[in-house]
């Protein structure tokens, strides 16, 4: 699985790796917006 992917990304060129990149770094920024307003929206129920 794993090797037809990297031959899938290779065959891309420099799209191929970039397109993975750019999923996973949206992923981590929305689930660190999404823990960062958890955090902050019950620091305000408490005050």
């Amino acid at each position: 699985m794993f090797t037809d992917c990297f031959a899938t990304m290779g065959h891309m060129g420099w799209l191929g790796w970039l397109m993975p990149l750019a999923v996973l770094l949206l992923l981590g920024l929305g689930i660190a917006a999404l823990i960062k307003y958890l955090f902050s929206s019950s620091k305000g129920d408490r005050s």
